[in-house]
C-alpha cells in the first residue's frame, strides 16, 4: 500500500509518499506561499531535489502539482496517481469530538471546520487540504485524519480543566488539549518496544521551535504541557510559554495592543527570540551564548530549567519515573540542552553518560549514565510514519 501523508498549513502543503510494504519514503516535498505571490514547490525523490516557481491560487493547484512531480520527470516515483491507495492528513485540533483517527466523511470535515475557532489558522487550512485532496484524487481514494490532540484525550479532568468557571468549559470547550500528540505517541511506543515493557512511567520531551512535554503512564497520556492552544508550557522559539495572565493584561496597557495583536505578540515575539534578542533558532542562541551574550545564556538556562521542572512535576504526578525521552529538533540534536536538563537529577535516580550524550547517533540512542535507575533515550520522531500507519490500519479495516 502506498500512502500520501499530508500536512497543510494556511499557505503551505508538506507531503510524503510512503510505501508501507517496507515503510520507506518514496518522495517528499513542500509547496510554499499558497495563495501568495512567489509560490513554489520543492520535491525530493530518487536521490535528487527539484524546485520550481508555480502559481498556487489554492491548495487544489498545489495538490495537482504534487501529483505531476510524483508521476513525471526525474522525480517520478509512481506511474499514475491511481497507485496512491490512501491519503493521511495531519489535523492539529480534534477537541473532544475525536478520540481516535478517522476515515474522512463530509460530516467529519464539517466538524473540523466547526471547531476551527479553537485553532483558526490550523484547522481551516486542514479543511482546505481535505477538500482539495478529494477534488484532485476523487471520492474513491480514502482519506484519513490523524489528530494531534487524540493522544492527550486520556488525561483525567483534574489535568485538563482550568480554574475558571465551569460554564466556560460547558459553553466554549475551554480546557487543556495539548499538541504534538502524534509525536508523543510515536516516541512513547518506540521507547516501550526498546525497553520491552508497557508498564512504564515516562516523560516525553518534544523540543523544537515549538516544544511540549507529556507524562505517559502505561502507554497513556495523563498530562501535557501545551494547553487550549500551543502557546502554553515551556518557553519556545517565539512563544512565551506559561505566564501569569496578569502579565498579558499589564503588557496590553503598556504596549497599547489588544486582542489578536497581543496574541501575535505572545506567539511570535517572545520565547528564545524575545529573551535573547538574537534569534528564535536554538543554534543561533547557543552560538551567541558561547560568544558571551548574557541574554542568550539566560534564555538557554530558562528553557532547560523549565523542562526540568516539568519532568519533576510529572514524576510526582505519576508516582515515579522509569524513562525520559528527548525528541524533536532540539531534543534529538542538542546535547547541551539534554545535559543541562538532566544535571542534578540524581534525586530521581536519573543521570546521563556525558560521552554517550555527545556522541549520540541513530534513531534510538540510550544515553543513560552507569547505574541510572531512569532510562534516558534520544528517539528520532516520525509523525508522518505514525499517520501512515493509522491510515493503513483504518483503510484495511474498512475493506474487510
Amino acid at each position: 500500500m502506498k500512502i500520501l501523508v499530508i500536512n497543510c498549513g494556511s499557505s503551505s502543503l508538506k507531503y510524503q509518499l510512503i510505501d508501507m510494504s517496507n515503510e520507506s519514503v518514496l518522495c517528499k516535498g513542500l509547496c510554499e506561499r499558497i495563495g501568495i505571490e512567489g509560490s513554489k514547490i520543492t520535491h525530493k525523490a530518487n536521490g535528487g531535489e527539484w524546485s520550481a516557481e508555480v502559481p498556487f491560487p489554492t491548495h487544489t493547484e498545489a495538490f495537482m502539482k504534487v501529483v505531476e512531480m510524483m508521476t513525471t520527470g526525474e522525480g517520478a516515483v509512481v506511474r499514475d496517481k491511481s497507485e496512491i491507495d490512501a491519503i493521511g492528513h495531519r489535523v492539529v485540533q480534534g477537541a473532544e469530538f475525536f478520540t481516535k483517527s478517522e476515515i474522512v466523511t463530509d460530516a467529519i470535515i464539517d466538524k473540523i471546520e466547526e471547531i476551527a475557532p479553537l485553532v483558526p489558522v490550523h484547522n481551516m487550512a486542514h479543511v482546505q487540504g481535505l477538500r482539495s485532496a478529494k477534488d484532485v484524487f476523487g471520492e474513491n481514494v480514502p482519506n484519513v485524519v490523524v489528530f494531534d490532540t487524540t493522544f492527550h484525550q486520556t488525561m483525567p479532568p483534574e489535568a485538563y480543566m482550568y480554574g475558571v468557571p465551569y460554564e466556560m468549559y460547558e459553553k466554549y470547550s475551554i480546557r487543556r488539549y495539548g499538541a504534538h500528540g502524534t509525536s508523543h505517541r510515536y516516541v512513547s511506543q518506540v521507547a516501550a518496544q526498546y525497553l520491552n515493557s508497557t508498564d512504564l512511567k515516562m516523560v516525553t520531551c518534544h523540543l523544537g521551535n515549538g516544544s511540549s512535554i507529556s507524562a505517559v503512564k502505561d502507554g497513556k497520556c495523563i498530562d501535557t504541557s501545551m494547553g487550549l492552544t500551543p502557546l502554553a508550557g515551556v518557553m519556545m522559539g517565539t512563544r512565551c510559554g506559561d505566564v501569569d495572565p496578569s502579565v498579558v493584561t499589564y503588557m496590553e496597557q503598556k504596549l497599547g495592543i489588544h486582542g489578536q495583536e497581543m496574541a501575535d505578540y505572545l506567539n511570535k515575539k517572545c520565547g528564545l527570540l524575545g529573551v535573547s534578542g538574537v534569534s528564535s533558532d536554538m543554534r543561533d542562541v547557543t552560538s551567541a551564548a558561547d560568544a558571551g551574550n548574557e541574554r542568550a545564556k539566560l534564555a538557554l538556562r530558562m528553557l532547560s530549567y523549565q523542562i526540568k521542572k516539568y519532568i519533576g512535576s510529572y514524576a510526582a504526578a505519576m508516582g515515579g519515573l522509569d524513562c525520559v525521552v528527548f525528541t524533536g529538533g532540539i531534543g534529538e540534536n542538542d546535547a547541551r540542552t539534554r545535559a543541562y536538563v538532566c544535571k542534578n537529577m540524581g534525586f530521581l535516580g536519573l543521570s546521563i553518560d556525558p560521552k554517550l550524550n555527545l556522541e549520540a547517533r541513530g534513531d534510538i540512542r540510550d544515553i543513560s549514565g552507569a547505574g541510572s535507575k531512569v532510562k534516558v533515550l534520544v528517539i528520532c520522531t516520525n509523525e508522518e510514519l505514525m499517520i501512515a500507519r493509522d491510515t493503513q490500519a483504518l483503510v484495511l479495516d474498512m475493506k474487510k
